[in-house]
């Protein structure tokens, strides 16, 4: 008489299983989102959790680096993809309002909001996401020095200033997507902020 085979632990997909981190993280933020909240969004127990990534932070660094290749990579690909700074930072404007209040995921930002008022336990998770926020002000702020010296920004502009009120501007839209702006909303946030530039006016699409 045949033995039955002793069934195989039920395999999983890593990259939906971190897709599902990802929400989980987005929506509800670093500490407030358990173990228990993640195996049951991920669809797996929690000893395949720690397999496959490691404690709950291995798991949220990894879930921040997707999102920046997905979710938050086009902010970075409007400055490079634009031939100016001015341009890249319209673009990057007028497509945070779109994705910030995108339909069937949560609102904002996660990099922005995933660790707001998090405890001391958790300040290497802060310092990490306020880092990656530097790092985006700093590009923006490279990219306008570059403009400035092409002569496409007057002698006078302000490249840190101009970089920071942009930053300020992204985060206020994240936070104001979350509080339940709209689109519309955002859009027109985005459009007068363009106007606080030098030279003021619409930037070209």
């Amino acid at each position: 008489m045949a033995t039955k085979q002793r069934g195989r632990p039920r395999s999983f997909d890593r990259a939906t299983a971190l897709e599902q981190a990802i929400m989980a993280f987005w929506e509800h933020g670093y500490e407030a989102t358990s173990i228990a909240d993640l195996t049951r969004s991920m669809g797996i127990g929690a000893p395949s959790l720690y397999a496959a990534f490691g404690d709950k932070k291995a798991l949220f660094s990894a879930a921040v680096e997707e999102y920046g290749h997905t979710y938050g990579a086009f902010l970075g690909r409007a400055l490079d993809e634009e031939p100016t700074a001015r341009r890249g930072v319209a673009r990057m404007l007028r497509e945070a309002a779109a994705e910030y209040t995108a339909p069937g995921r949560p609102p904002g930002c996660l990099v922005i909001s995933a660790a707001t008022n998090a405890t001391e336990a958790s300040a290497d998770v802060v310092a990490a996401l306020r880092e990656q926020r530097e790092a985006n002000v700093r590009a923006m702020e490279q990219a306008i020095e570059a403009d400035k010296a092409a002569g496409e920004l007057p002698r006078d502009a302000d490249p840190r200033a101009l970089a920071r009120f942009t930053a300020v501007v992204i985060q206020g839209m994240s936070q104001q997507a979350r509080d339940g702006a709209s689109r519309e909303e955002l859009e027109a946030v985005a459009e007068l902020a363009l106007r606080a530039w030098p030279g003021g006016g619409p930037a070209g699409r």
